[in-house]
């Protein structure tokens, strides 16, 4: 995009009091730091492009659209208005942006108001099209009123920030291949008990479910024997429940998980109405070989598990497995 298409260098500023929705309370937005952005189309329009491949057998491209690639060069477009942010990577995708960008020192406005102006320069090209009848549209803007940052804490964050945004096109391929895996499903029904499930529901019909429960008294040498023990089920074709609280069921399910055997993990924390798998959970949804339980509702908070909740979801595991057997 040339840069007469934006307003002036004022507008870029944001003369509108930046959204605080999902903004980390007491943090500098002016500070010398690395983020992560991510922009919604309103509506979850697909107007920026679309994508082709599966994202397994064919590779998945992201084609833009004339607005999408106005969008991309917006973003490319923030230092020549801010110089001391730089772009590190972003993606566009159908209906929405990331964008990975460092703060190399501090900036004379809220990076609020740095988001309000590049989102003033999108609007008037996404207006310029209607007006030229590129648009099939008549919403007056391009972009839902928020957007959510990801702060780096820690230098492990960066290359998974990264990757996360670059890797953005495989998934969305996968999930619309495979909508089933990636969506949630409430009240499902197992037993005297209902769960919120994300995952391979079919696993629950596997020929054999097997509980992992393992006493926190085990030794480092007493876990591996287990662990080793429930490998070999696995090697039969059972698939393994567990909440993986205690460090043996965490040893257990992680050595499952890391050698592509089908689990089914109970989860204290429920599932947001948009909650998706991140990293390799993820893939292991696609694969269908992971099979998330919640019973009870989501939550924002931080907490520890509770020794009567952590008993409840073992009870429920067992639950799960004798109907079965």
């Amino acid at each position: 995009m040339d840069h007469d298409q934006f307003k002036a260098k004022k507008q870029w500023a944001g003369e509108s009091k930046p959204s605080m929705k999902r903004r980390r309370l007491g943090h500098d937005y002016r500070s010398r730091r690395i983020y992560m952005l991510t922009l919604t189309v309103e509506g979850r329009r697909q107007l920026l492009g679309h994508i082709t491949g599966n994202g397994q057998s064919e590779p998945a491209e992201m084609h833009l659209s004339p607005l999408g690639q106005a969008v991309s060069d917006a973003v490319l477009g923030i230092p020549n208005y801010y110089p001391a942010i730089r772009i590190i990577v972003h993606q566009v995708m159908p209906d929405h942006l990331h964008v990975v960008l460092f703060v190399t020192e501090r900036i004379p406005v809220h990076l609020g108001r740095v988001v309000n102006g590049f989102k003033t320069g999108c609007n008037k090209v996404y207006r310029d099209l209607m007006r030229q009848g590129l648009l099939d549209t008549n919403l007056p803007a391009l972009w839902e009123e928020d957007y959510n940052d990801t702060i780096l804490d820690r230098k492990e964050q960066f290359a998974r920030m990264k990757n996360y945004v670059l890797d953005n096109p495989r998934r969305y391929a996968i999930k619309r291949a495979n909508p089933d895996l990636f969506r949630v499903q409430r009240d499902v029904r197992v037993g005297d008990y209902t769960f919120a499930a994300l995952g391979n529901i079919f696993l629950l019909d596997a020929a054999a479910l097997l509980q992992v429960q393992c006493s926190r008294s085990l030794t480092e040498a007493q876990m591996i024997a287990v662990r080793d023990h429930f490998l070999r089920e696995c090697e039969n074709g059972a698939v393994l429940v567990s909440p993986s609280i205690s460090p043996g069921e965490k040893m257990v399910m992680r050595a499952a998980f890391e050698r592509g055997f089908p689990i089914v993990i109970l989860q204290e924390n429920g599932f947001a109405p948009l909650a998706k798998p991140g990293g390799a959970r993820f893939d292991a949804c696609a694969d269908g070989r992971l099979l998330l339980l919640a019973p009870w509702p989501h939550h924002n908070r931080n907490i520890n598990i509770t020794r009567d909740k952590a008993l409840t979801l073992n009870q429920m595991a067992w639950a799960i497995c004798s109907q079965h057997a």
